[in-house]
């Protein structure tokens, strides 16, 4: 700070007070610099690249390929230049345009740029998706920052979040980009382990950036906050920001999962069913907390029916078994008696827990009075019927007779 008080507004120094501006993430102190400079030196062309560099690290992708093209348009085989305008066209089209801007780099054997290979090597496995990660990024952790950064990322895709962790655990954080990622890699971790600890971790690093003046306004740091007030069950906070830049992300699978999931724990489930139903993703929807929260809403949405056919979907495991207390408990609730009736009667016979059997019994007379009621149809007796002598209980039998008595009473066939 001492020798930054002594700079004078000489080009040199000025200069070099844009670099460390940018060191520092301060992008747009650093813009305002290069962009005085250059209105007295149309001529200091490389000055447009830092400039780029600024925008694009400040998401404003199209802006860097404008301030670009003045160089490029004198220098077209700049490398640096080239990789900036594939990474811009990576943000704003897909991989496979950034891949194609490194073409020209690629076939010119004869490149003077050698220096540039492992960085164009690089940025190749992020443009294809990850694709070539194990062969490419480990030898270059310690050559490229953002290699070690990828190869975490890689290892979060592949759900190894060990060895992500395992990667990331001694980074000092001094980017957006990297807390966001110590902060992701400890959520995952948390929530693999149940540990406390790690939760905590990623809670206060989502809050400091989604709390930076430099980050509030991005969509990383919204996502922050969201994912902030995720962890601490703050869901109407969560919907604050979620909802803040929902038309950026609309099919984004990842995005639409935690938002229909605070949609439901807010109450609102028929706008959580809604968005639960666009996710694409056959990871996400045979994901045991994908299934619970649509259950969940299903019920709450007076459709029973459909929880019960996810359940049917499901192979018999710990999920399924979790998943019918669920159907249980919630349809018994909500005045569902039926399939409550069902699934209690699915765990009693899978566990003779006495409390099962006082759930089976309690749907099954609801089932009844609502019959008596005419709120369900009377042949639907028969089911109960069959469903109360599948059980030990001695209780059975007294029911069971006031049932059929009733059913003698009003011709109903049983």
């Amino acid at each position: 700070m001492n020798f930054h008080q002594n700079l004078q507004d000489i080009k040199e120094d000025q200069l070099s007070l844009a670099s460390i501006h940018y060191m520092r993430s301060h992008y747009q102190e650093a813009i305002d610099i290069y962009k005085r400079i250059l209105l007295d030196n149309r001529e200091y062309l490389a000055l447009n690249v830092y400039v780029a560099l600024c925008y694009y690290k400040l998401d404003y992708y199209d802006v860097s390929q404008e301030v670009l093209a003045v160089y490029l348009q004198q220098i077209p085989d700049s490398t640096i230049a080239l990789n900036l305008k594939a990474c811009n066209h990576f943000r704003l089209y897909n991989g496979k345009a950034a891949e194609a801007e490194l073409k020209s780099l690629m076939d010119n054997a004869s490149s003077p740029f050698e220096f540039a290979k492992e960085l164009i090597r690089h940025n190749l496995v992020v443009f294809r998706g990850g694709e070539g990660a194990l062969q490419v990024l480990p030898p270059l952790v310690d050559v490229i920052p953002e290699a070690r950064l990828n190869l975490v990322i890689y290892y979060l895709r592949q759900d190894d979040v060990q060895e992500a962790y395992s990667l990331i655990k001694d980074l000092e954080p001094t980017t957006p980009q990297e807390y966001i990622l110590k902060g992701v890699v400890n959520a995952a971790l948390g929530q693999e382990m149940g540990s406390r600890d790690h939760m905590k971790i990623a809670q206060q690093f989502f809050q400091l950036v989604g709390g930076s003046a430099s980050e509030c306004d991005t969509i990383p740091g919204r996502q922050c906050m969201a994912s902030c007030f995720f962890l601490l069950k703050q869901f109407d906070d969560v919907l604050i920001y979620l909802n803040s830049f929902k038309s950026y992300l609309y099919n984004d699978d990842i995005f639409n999962f935690n938002y229909a999931q605070a949609k439901a724990a807010t109450g609102n489930t028929s706008e959580g069913e809604e968005v639960f139903l666009l996710i694409q993703s056959e990871k996400l929807k045979n994901d045991y907390i994908y299934l619970s929260w649509l259950a969940r809403c299903y019920i709450m949405n007076k459709k029973p029916r459909l929880a019960w056919e996810l359940y049917l979907k499901m192979e018999t495991s710990g999920e399924s078994f979790s998943l019918l207390q669920l159907i249980a408990n919630d349809c018994y609730k909500m005045g569902q008696f039926y399939y409550s009736a069902k699934a209690f009667d699915v765990l009693e016979r899978l566990d003779p827990n006495p409390e099962y059997w006082e759930g089976k019994r309690g749907a099954c007379v609801g089932i009844f009075q609502m019959i008596l009621a005419g709120r369900e149809p009377k042949e639907t007796l028969r089911e109960v019927l069959h469903l109360l002598r599948s059980t030990g209980n001695t209780q059975v039998e007294y029911i069971i007779r006031i049932m059929k008595k009733w059913a003698k009473e009003n011709r109903v066939p049983i």
